[in-house]
């Protein structure tokens, strides 16, 4: 069926319809990504992580290990606002990757392999519009993630470790407001590193009809860049990788922080969103849709 055969005959009051099916599928689809129940566990396991991190330091600190371990990890004892960036630290890079690639890589092959592609076709949306539906819903899941960590983490670290004055990784102390904003920056940064994922995800996802294949495919990608980001003999990419400037959130920590770094790291991912984008939509509006 053709998006032609389902437009109204009233020219005029097209755009009222129009409108109107595109907020209810937009409402639809948010309420289908963050009330799925396998999605709500994917959000639990990793509030999860906060808890479990601030339980084991909380229980090490006297133990003569404290101090010690990753960056970020060593001053949660500290200050609890720490344990915020020491748990996104530490799920950056494959936890966060694997649930926003599940939650990406359903998005549309979700719906091809239940059989209601089809069906969400006949709404009269165009096929670019629902497709960026899809995309918000998955950007949405993606910053409920983020999201999730943050705020468990903040009131965890709070509860424990008790927040105060924020100790800049230069050795500067800077006063609480200006460290909780600090560490809000971290998280809208990592939830912006996370939208070239959700980009590579969405194209997967118009491939195929078997979600499983494009939530794995996008989570190699994101494995595979890790990996050759490791690699010095291919230095001269290194920059354009996906992953390449994920933990440039340490920036914020910093005295002065580096505006120029942190552009070049979103900049990364505009453009990884811009050519995936691209090709998503460029595969999902002349597919021939049968499921």
């Amino acid at each position: 069926m053709s998006l032609a055969d389902t437009a109204p005959v009233d020219a005029g009051a097209a755009p009222v319809r129009h409108r109107g099916a595109l907020g209810r599928l937009v409402r639809s689809e948010l309420a289908l990504v963050l009330g799925r129940r396998r999605n709500l566990v994917l959000l639990v396991g990793l509030a999860l992580v906060p808890v479990l991190l601030g339980v084991v330091l909380f229980l090490a600190q006297d133990s003569g290990l404290d101090g010690q371990g990753p960056p970020f990890v060593a001053r949660v004892t500290g200050n609890g606002l720490f344990l915020v960036v020491a748990a996104l630290f530490l799920c950056t890079p494959f936890l966060l990757p694997l649930t926003i690639g599940i939650a990406s890589g359903d998005a549309v092959a979700g719906e091809a392999s239940a059989g209601t592609l089809r069906y969400l076709l006949a709404v009269p949306v165009a096929r670019g519009r629902l497709l960026a539906v899809k995309a918000l819903g998955a950007l949405a899941f993606a910053a409920a993630a983020v999201l999730a960590i943050a705020v468990v983490g903040l009131v965890t670290g709070a509860v424990l470790f008790g927040v105060g004055d924020l100790t800049l990784l230069s050795g500067t102390t800077v006063p609480l407001t200006d460290g909780v904003l600090r560490v809000a920056g971290v998280v809208a940064y990592v939830g912006l590193s996370m939208t070239g994922l959700v980009a590579v995800g969405l194209f997967f996802s118009t491939l195929t009809e078997v979600p499983v294949g494009a939530m794995a495919a996008t989570v190699v990608v994101a494995v595979v860049s890790s990996v050759l980001d490791q690699l010095p003999q291919l230095e001269a990419i290194h920059p354009a990788l996906l992953t390449h400037h994920w933990f440039d959130f340490a920036e914020m920590l910093r005295v002065v922080p580096s505006t120029d770094v942190l552009a070049q790291g979103l900049a990364v991912q505009a453009a990884w969103v811009a050519v995936f984008g691209a090709l998503a939509w460029a595969r999902f509006t002349t597919a021939d849709v049968t499921s």
